[in-house]
Formats: C-alpha cells, structure tokens, sequence
C-alpha cells in the first residue's frame, strides 16, 4: 500500500463540537459550511490555492460583516476530503493513500485548486502520485477502483474510474501471458500452483460491485490475449461470492437484496464466455437453479437452459436433481437432442458447383476437414450415450416422487434415442421404482410405462426380476420370458445352462425350457383378465378362443396411433432409431402363427 505525505507543518486542527477551527493569532475571517459542520478559517493562504472559493467569496462580499459565511452543501467527499484540501493549503501535513485519493481528487477539483491558482498545487500532486504509484500496484488499483463507487459521476468525469480498470487489466493480461511463458518455459506445473495461478485475481475482483467487475469483464474478454476458460473461473468466484448459497434458505433477504442478486445472476449469464466448456456444466445448472429461486428474466433461463443443454454429457444426477423442477430437466433433454440433432452428416450430399470448388483444395485439406467431421459424429454419438445413461440413473431417482406425473416421467425416458441406450437394465429399474411409488396406474397407464422398455436389452438379472415381478404387464412377462428363450436357445440350442429358477418359470408358463424356442407349446395361453398377476396363466377352454384373446391383447397393447407396431411397442417420436427384426422377433410371429394354424385344425 502506498502513501504520500503533504505539508510541512504539524496539525493544527481542534474539534470543539460541530465547530472545527485552525488555532492562530488572527481571529478567522471566513466560515466554510460543509454539510452541517462549520468551519472558522483564514483567507489567506485559502483562497489563494481554491478558485472556486475565490468566486464565491467575490460574488457574495457583504462589507458589513467581518466574516464571511460561504455554504458548500453538495461538496465531494464530505467533511474528511474538506479537511485534507483545507491542511494542504495551510500547509499541515496530510497523509494520501489509495483509500482517499479519489475523495481528495474529487474535492480538490470542486474547489479549482489547480496551477492556475498556484504552483505545485494539489490536484497536480495528486495526479502524479495516482499515476505513478497508485495505477502500478495491483492492491492499490483495486482499492482506488473500489473508492469511486462512492464518488460514482465525479470519477467518471476525472476519468479515474476508466483509469482504474484499465491498470487493473493489463496487470491481469500481464500476468496471465507471463504465467503462460513461465509454464512452458519450467516444463511440468503442479494442479495446485495451476489452480492458484488462474484464481489470484479473480478472488481480489470479486470484492467488487457488478457494475465495475462487469466492465472489467468485458473489457478482459475484448482481448483476444485472454483464455476464456480463465473468464469462466472468475465467473465462478464471483457468482459463489454474491449469490444466494444453492438449496438455503437462509439468504432469502428483502425484495431490494433479492433484485440486487438477480442483476448480479443476469450480469453473470450475459458475461459467460460463447465457448462450450469454458465453464462446467454443472455450474450453468447452478445458475438456472438460482435463476429459478429469483425468478429472474425469461431470457436468462432460456441462455442458461441452452447452454446447460449442450454441455449435457459432463452433469452428474445430483445436478440434475438440484434443479429440482422436472420440466426443467425435460427443456435440457430436449435442448441437448435437439444441438446435436442440428450437427452437420458425415458424408453430406454435395453439389457439382461445390464439387468443383473443392477439387483445387489440396488433399490434406481435405482429409484433414473429413477426419474433423467424423471426429465431430463420433463425440455427438459418444455425447448422446453418456446422456442416456445420465437420464436413465436420474429416472431412477425421481421416480421415487409420489407426485411425479405418468407423462413426465415417459416424455424423460423417451428423450432418449433407442441407439444410445446398451442396455435397459438401468432403465427398468426405474420403471420398476415408478410402479412401486404410484400403485393407481391402471392397466391402461402400466402399458404406457412400460412401452419404452426393450426386452431383449435386459441382462438375465433383469429379466429374472422382471419375469417375477408382478407389477407389470403380463404381456411383458410373456416377453421377457420368451426373449429369454430365444436367446438362450439361439447360443447353444438349448437351455441347457440357463438358471434353474428361469426355467421353472418357463415351466410354470407352459414353455419347455429344453426344446428349440421355434418348438414352443402351441397349446400356451395367457388370460387377459384384469388381474395382472404373472401367475394368472391358465389352460384355455379351446385353442381358438385362447389365440384370439392373445390376439386382442396383442391389439390392446399397441392401441396407441403414435405406436409403431412392430411387437415390442417403440414409440414413433423415434421410430428412425429402431433396429431391424432380429431373429427372436421373427420366431415370436412364428409363434403366433403357429397357434393361428392349430385354431384352424380345431
């Protein structure tokens, strides 16, 4: 911290109440009111360093008196700034420090103390001493940038605000590229010197109030010299230093504290780098939250849900369930599917004019742009399988909420392309947990649920579990069971190793476990009551009102429009991911027309 001193002479100001006086032989000759507090001076040496009070003592001589009255109501600073100005002209000895440079300036500059008035007077001081000394420290700069909040129109006119935070980046910008050229430079650095390294300045400007972080801000990222992901760390610092801490409801403070923290939030997201990645996304999901708690603009949700989105593949099911509201995981689903949806194809169809245009182009161009295209198609592809696992573990989550509605809860599963899910284990488990916490589905509604899930995608714990879980469909189980068979029977040709406790269930439905799947019973009938229990199989009364009845529930299960029919019940909002007939489905038809044959013998 630095200071200067000024003056020659010892302090020679006495306080008696409001009345503050400079000690002499001469009675004063002049009072200065400065908001409320009464000044008894001299004129001389006073008025020979002050302009200002010149002019208004000429203008308001009153001969009558020996002491004139000069009132200074709207004077910069206050009393402290008064009295630094007044000591100097007395030449008592002042102290000037970054604190109260700005207040000194400003009152120096209202009473016209400048070289037109005398030699060496203050405002010519404290310019030199500001860009000298105070613009080249870091603390200094900061302190000062600080002081002018108070002072807000003078320091814009003086241009110490500009001057500030000018200093104040290009020691940032120094800084950092320094850092840079001292990394490569040293060779390996440490991720704790790394981390120390990035948040030094960004800890220091977060002290200050948005308005002067936020041209600070905007000023660092104009610089083409800035790495943005050093944005996104300041961006960081400041957002956890002035917003309200996630899930407390502790900081819920006055409407006025509530508007100042939404201005700050809506500053950030419109100060948050283009880039994707330059800050996580976990912390744009933070973002939309607080947005969310003070109801911040439209637009600024929608920045933040649009950004959130595309970087959807780094969060975490914790950030998903501390956004809280359903919808809003729905709005980032869809807005991660919907980016990458947008990606360029990998090989698009191109024009002969474009053709043309891109023969001059020499091969490694071209290589080099098909290799970055497929680069791009690979991660988008990697991106949308993170994404499904992500969905899928958060379903199993929410799917706990008594209160979470069916179609919500299908719209989330059904976000998610048919390809990008391995396997559905994960997927059942959370169908399993919404059947268990909603026991009022009805048949109807338990059919929905459960149209998502892909038997054949199940590994044997789950089909396992699923073939004796009484909640779901029957038609289900029938699959489960069968798919089981198929692909069992399908490795080795027959079921030879298949776990004893799937082949009593086989048994208990009437399927032989150690014959070929084509060889199934023909004589195999599931009861399409309303009871949905799996064990509610029965021998039919004949063969040809048991095929129709599996018929009719056959129908009841795909009696939905936007159903392909396919068997298995894939929505057609993705229709374009569903796989080709595989073998099993071909020989679950098969089934079904062996049992349309017997009907007919009978």
């Amino acid at each position: 911290m630095k200071f200067m001193k000024l003056g020659s002479r010892p302090d020679t100001f006495y306080t008696t109440d409001s009345i503050r006086s400079i000690s002499s032989d001469v009675s004063s000759d002049i009072i200065i009111q400065v908001k409320g507090t009464r000044y008894h001076l001299h004129k001389f040496p006073l008025l020979s360093k002050c302009l200002h009070l010149q002019r208004l003592c000429s203008e308001s001589l009153d001969l009558s008196s020996n002491c004139q009255i000069v009132q200074l109501p709207d004077f910069p600073g206050g009393v402290e700034a008064f009295e630094l100005c007044a000591k100097f002209c007395y030449r008592i000895t002042v102290t000037i420090s970054p604190y109260n440079i700005v207040a000194a300036r400003c009152a120096a500059e209202y009473l016209q103390m400048t070289e037109d008035a005398d030699k060496g007077n203050l405002i010519y001081k404290l310019e030199v001493f500001f860009n000298s000394c105070i613009l080249y420290g870091w603390k200094d700069s900061i302190v000062a940038l600080q002081a002018t909040k108070a002072l807000h129109l003078w320091s814009e006119e003086l241009s110490i605000t500009n001057r500030c935070i000018g200093a104040v980046c290009s020691k940032v910008l120094r800084k950092v590229c320094n850092d840079d050229d001292d990394v490569s430079c040293s060779g390996v650095e440490s991720s704790r010197e790394q981390s120390m390294r990035k948040r030094w300045w960004g800890e220091d400007l977060a002290e200050l109030s948005i308005d002067l972080y936020w041209r600070i801000m905007i000023a660092l990222k104009s610089d083409v010299r800035m790495p943005l992901n050093l944005i996104g760390d300041a961006l960081i610092i400041y957002a956890s230093r002035w917003l309200p801490k996630i899930g407390s409801d502790s900081d819920s403070a006055s409407e006025m504290a509530s508007s100042k923290k939404s201005l700050v939030l809506e500053s950030i997201v419109n100060l948050l780098p283009g880039e994707k990645g330059a800050v996580s996304c976990s912390f744009l999901i933070k973002l939309l939250k607080v947005a969310n708690v003070l109801s911040s603009s439209l637009s600024s949700k929608t920045e933040l849900v649009k950004r959130a989105g595309l970087q959807l593949e780094e969060a975490t099911v914790n950030d998903l369930l501390l956004v809280g509201d359903v919808d809003l995981v729905m709005k980032l689903l869809e807005e991660f599917m919907l980016q990458l949806g947008q990606s360029p194809p990998t090989s698009p169809v191109r024009s002969r004019l474009e053709f043309d245009k891109r023969r001059s182009r020499s091969a490694e161009d071209v290589g080099f742009e098909l290799q970055e295209s497929r680069r791009s198609s690979s991660a988008s592809h990697s991106s949308k399988l993170k994404v499904a696992k992500l969905v899928d573990r958060y379903l199993q989550e929410v799917a706990k909420d008594v209160n979470l509605p069916l179609e919500k809860f299908v719209t989330i599963a059904e976000g998610v392309p048919e390809f990008a899910r391995f396997d559905h284990d994960d997927l059942y488990s959370a169908i399993d947990t919404y059947l268990k916490a909603h026991p009022e589905l009805n048949k109807t509604e338990r059919k929905r649920l459960c149209r998502v899930l892909d038997c054949k995608k199940l590994s044997m714990k789950s089909c396992t579990h699923a073939a004796q879980n009484d909640l779901l469909p029957l038609r289900l189980v029938v699959q489960v069971l069968f798919f089981e068979q198929a692909r069992a029977s399908a490795s080795d040709g027959k079921l030879t190793k298949m776990p004893s406790n799937i082949k009593a269930l086989l048994t208990a439905y009437g399927i032989d476990p150690s014959t070929h799947a084509a060889q199934l019973s023909t004589t195999t009938s599931i009861n399409t009551d309303e009871s949905w229990n799996a064990n509610s199989f029965k021998a039919p009364k004949s063969t040809k009102n048991s095929t129709l009845r599996m018929k009719i529930d056959e129908d009841d299960f795909d009696e939905s429009s936007d159903v392909v029919c396919d068997g298995f019940g894939r929505n057609s909002r993705f229709k374009g991911f569903c796989s080709h007939p595989t073998k099993p489905k071909r020989m679950f038809s098969k089934f079904w027309s062996t049992n349309g044959n017997t009907t007919q013998k009978n």
